[in-house]
């Protein structure tokens, strides 16, 4: 049964009303002697396009793309509009309630559920299915981009998490480095004690870094929740119903117990750190995304890898699991032109998109036909982040109602960290307002 949204931060979803699409720009027409118009120009069509202003190899690869496309379609012009990570979703869903959605979206893909089921997207199923090359993304995220089975996202590109860690801490605390095989990942006991091992305040070095410290917007759950994932607990029940007995089940409450006793029994992690920590040699370890190799390398010259830090697979807890899912492309279904909108869509994300994006960012692709171009994918660092994704990723929770635990994953891990309260107490907190959010969809 198709749930309704009824979440009350987001509840001007509901009122959104009215049509919007990219403006079209005419040229004036003559008439001829028998009435007949005679256009000197053909239409120019414009789509706006919203996206979440990213890291700037980001930035500079999405400006390269539309400028490729808008030369091969000299009839389309894209207006883009990136919009600061912090701002975009309450920017996005603003203009949706208003009725002015753009005509091209960027959508992290555990919100999918939110913005499909508010009818706020067009399905691509069929365009998908018949020009998508379907076979050329992994199954893991094609599901990601389904909703209530149809498709509604286009990846343009596939995330994922490491183990990223300072040789030269390690050396001076006398420790080995960890394994750099994607399927003999260390256990978080193990981190645990190589952290404390590392740590030394007095020098303003810490040990570890589990998840992104406590940033705001879609990071914490998405850096946080493998962390549950792989103490075998989950944040809803398979069929999305309730968060109680699975967020704050048995194995959920070790694996925030373990997260704040590295706060606040061994004292290996740090609420407070200065900035850019790991690549200033003030943090032992830190679990970061696959972007970040490029990062490093173009901003960071004279730290490298191999000689001044290394990547290692994620640890595990009684299960290997990692993250995946990233920033898709869908269509307003207010989208006057969506058309046009989809040829956007299937360059941006195809073959030759994905190459260039690629290129560019460092990310991992979401089409095989691209990882089998960049060589470097089977071989260490990048092989650590592909085969995880391959064999042992898993993605976020899919609910209309995502936001909400979003939020609440964030506030919860805040709790436990900074606060360092009561964990099963903050546990059955959250259970309350993600079910109560669930229960108003009903």
């Amino acid at each position: 049964m198709k749930k309704r949204i009824c979440l009350s931060v987001l509840a001007v979803l509901l009122l959104a009303a009215g049509s919007y699409g990219g403006s079209v720009f005419f040229l004036s027409e003559d008439k001829d002697e028998s009435g007949q118009g005679v256009t000197e120009e053909s239409a120019e069509i414009e789509l706006t396009f919203w996206r979440n202003y990213g890291t700037r190899l980001e930035n500079e690869a999405y400006k390269e793309l539309i400028a490729d496309f808008e030369s091969s379609h000299p009839g389309i012009r894209i207006n883009m509009n990136a919009i600061p990570y912090g701002d975009y979703e309450l920017r996005l869903r603003t203009e949706i309630a208003a009725g002015s959605p753009p005509d091209v979206m960027s959508i992290d893909s555990p919100n999918l559920a939110l913005y499909a089921n508010a009818g706020a997207l067009r399905s691509i199923d069929r365009e998908m299915k018949k020009e998508g090359q379907l076979e050329d993304i992994p199954f893991s995220t094609l599901e990601g981009m389904k909703f209530e089975d149809e498709i509604y996202l286009s990846p343009l590109a596939e995330s994922g998490v490491a183990l990223f860690y300072n040789i030269k801490l390690f050396e001076k605390a006398g420790i080995p480095l960890p394994s750099e095989d994607p399927s003999e990942p260390m256990t978080w006991s193990e981190a645990a004690e190589l952290a404390v091992k590392i740590n030394q305040p007095e020098n303003e070095i810490v040990g570890i870094d589990p998840g992104q410290g406590f940033s705001d917007g879609e990071s914490p759950a998405y850096f946080k929740t493998p962390l549950l994932w792989q103490f075998g607990a989950d944040v809803l029940s398979p069929d999305g119903t309730t968060a109680d007995g699975y967020l704050n089940s048995e194995n959920a409450v070790e694996a925030l117990q373990f997260y704040q006793d590295l706060y606040h029994l061994h004292k290996a992690a740090s609420v407070e750190m200065p900035p850019d920590p790991f690549v200033t040699g003030h943090l032992g370890m830190s679990v970061l995304g696959s972007w970040m190799l490029e990062e490093i390398e173009r901003n960071y010259p004279d730290f490298k890898l191999g000689e001044d830090f290394g990547v290692a697979p994620l640890p595990k807890g009684i299960r290997q699991v990692t993250p995946n899912g990233g920033w898709a492309l869908g269509i307003s279904s207010k989208s006057e032109h969506p058309k046009e909108a989809w040829e956007f869509i299937q360059y941006m994300t195809g073959y030759e998109g994905s190459k260039k994006y690629v290129e560019i960012t460092g990310d991992m692709p979401a089409r095989f036909s691209v990882s089998k171009t960049f060589p470097e994918l089977a071989v260490y660092p990048k092989n650590i982040f592909v085969e995880q994704a391959l064999k042992y990723s898993k993605n976020r929770t899919v609910s209309p109602a995502y936001p909400v635990i979003s939020d609440t994953l964030k506030e919860l891990f805040e709790e436990i960290g900074i606060g360092g309260k009561d964990v099963r107490e903050s546990a059955n907190r959250a259970v309350m307002k993600i079910d109560s959010a669930l229960e108003d969809m009903d």
